[in-house]
């Protein structure tokens, strides 16, 4: 439904000066401090144009086409859908990457876990796999910073496997394998240097479920049991028979579970267990190796 052109706050104004104020003052309920840049992100997305164009529009009106794609936008996001569904994108580790409601949405913390891994690895032909891979944002990061390592990309979800190639195919990484199933299933018989995974870490009745873009996500992605910690002792428990000697588990997680993973990796025999923050400075990854 288009907003109502009766009332004069919902009626764009006539330049794209006027409209990036307008627009800022109407999404910041929902974008805070972010309202100036989700404006200039649904204004380019209307018109068509790039930020340096949109900045140098000025003075200049939109069309009728452009004004009643801009509405259809603005109202999505008023309602409460993610930027990145809106816009069917988001950036990470530099890379552009589809998104939509079958994906998780990729995180600026998630880049720390690459960070690691390409650290942790110094294997030039490292084996490496990304269970629950999603929209594919840490293989393919992997994958394009390093051209001769051989990935494999796991999820339960085919719908989201579709994107993750897509995603592939648009970056033109020919050095990752998708493969559909739950956590190591896929992997029979296989073992690698590396397994790497943000797996759902929110407690069922957490709030923070119902608020903001995670209420818009696909729960399964996002959820873990009473304390939130099911998938990640799956992981722990099983992924030493999917590792070569010497092979190291890197896991994302949430910011209150350090210590009980810490104690979970130790109890499974896992080695030179090692905690790092995010650049919030919030725990956030754990890094141990095969015991």
């Amino acid at each position: 439904m288009a907003l109502p052109a009766t009332n004069p706050a919902a009626r764009p104004a006539s330049s794209v000066s006027q409209l990036r104020a307008d627009l800022r003052h109407r999404l910041t309920p929902v974008a805070d401090d972010g309202a100036q840049l989700e404006a200039d992100l649904l204004l380019m997305a209307a018109i068509g144009c790039k930020r340096e164009q949109l900045l140098m529009a000025g003075d200049d009106p939109l069309t009728d086409d452009q004004s009643r794609r801009l509405e259809t936008l603005l109202e999505r996001r008023v309602e409460g859908e993610p930027m990145a569904y809106i816009l069917g994108k988001r950036e990470f580790w530099s890379l552009e990457l589809s998104v939509t409601p079958a994906t998780l949405i990729p995180r600026p913390e998630t880049e720390r876990l690459v960070e690691i891994a390409l650290q942790a690895v110094t294997d030039q032909h490292a084996s490496v796999a990304d269970l629950g891979t999603g929209s594919g944002a840490i293989a393919l990061a992997l994958a394009n910073e390093r051209p001769h390592w051989q990935l494999v990309a796991t999820d339960a979800s085919q719908a989201a496997l579709d994107v993750a190639i897509d995603n592939a195919r648009a970056l033109a990484v020919t050095n990752v394998e998708f493969r559909q199933g739950e956590w190591f299933m896929p992997l029979a018989g296989e073992c690698f240097d590396l397994i790497i995974s943000n797996p759902p870490y929110v407690a069922d009745k957490d709030l923070c479920l119902q608020q903001g873009d995670t209420s818009q996500e696909p729960r399964t992605a996002l959820a873990a049991g009473v304390d939130g910690l099911d998938d990640l002792r799956e992981l722990i428990i099983s992924a030493a028979r999917f590792l070569l000697p010497g092979g190291q588990l890197l896991l994302e997680h949430g910011n209150d579970q350090r210590a009980e993973l810490t104690r979970l990796l130790a109890a499974a025999g896992w080695q030179q267990i090692k905690c790092y923050e995010d650049l919030a400075g919030h725990d956030r990854c754990v890094l141990a190796t095969r015991g």
